[in-house]
């Protein structure tokens, strides 16, 4: 397939990319600093150059005859712009619109509750801090996912994460809407797993379940 990564750099990014190169698709990322890409990789993929918050640079790293999106941006609480990813969201849908994109996947969060939760104490807890403590976060991927459900004509699909942490990629996880709290963990190796397993994948087809241990 021919995808394009956005927040290739970060740390889930790096997962998506590394994973997505090893799976054999072809890679575009759109990245602000490209001195930021693993070296081994960097002739592997096409690297543009710019930020997802213009929709010019967004046009021009997803041309026509790409298949799919894989979105991981992240959001950091101290640096971050308000609105990030909802905004270079907006971005993106315009550019699947405009250039027939067929699928985007993409990671949220796991305060962001759905209808289909099991709404335990944890996942209240789960909320709570993240409004308090994780303003900047939470509400961003809250906008986000309000977003893609007014675009629900397009093919999109999403995890929502707990509390993302490094370690080896296990490949045996939970993704679905299970019950959780605020000590579920997930590899970001694991989130890159299921991100890319879902780029062929339409289970989730319009869905956001949990992914955790």
């Amino acid at each position: 397939m021919q995808i394009t990564i956005l927040g290739a750099t970060g740390d889930l990014g790096r997962e998506c990319l590394q994973q997505s190169v090893e799976a054999g698709h072809a890679v575009t990322v759109l990245v602000r600093s490209p001195e930021k890409l693993p070296a081994a990789l960097k002739e592997k993929i096409t690297v543009i150059q710019g930020d997802g918050l213009s929709a010019d640079d967004v046009q021009s790293a997803m041309p026509a005859g790409t298949d799919a999106i894989l979105f991981a941006v992240g959001v950091d609480e101290k640096t971050s712009p308000q609105n990030l990813c909802t905004d270079v969201t907006r971005n993106v849908l315009e550019a699947m619109r405009k250039n027939s994109i067929p699928k985007l996947v993409w990671c949220g969060g796991g305060s962001n509750l759905r209808k289909e939760d099991v709404i335990t104490f944890g996942a209240k807890f789960v909320r709570w801090y993240s409004e308090i403590f994780l303003k900047l976060r939470h509400t961003d991927k809250e906008n986000q996912l309000a977003l893609l459900d007014e675009n629900s004509d397009l093919n999109w699909v999403g995890i929502r994460p707990l509390q993302m942490i490094k370690g080896t990629k296990k490949t045996v996880y939970r993704l679905g809407y299970n019950a959780f709290s605020g000590t579920s963990k997930i590899h970001f190796a694991d989130c890159a797993h299921a991100m890319v397993a879902m780029l062929e994948d339409d289970t989730w087809t319009g869905k956001v379940p949990i992914i955790q241990y």
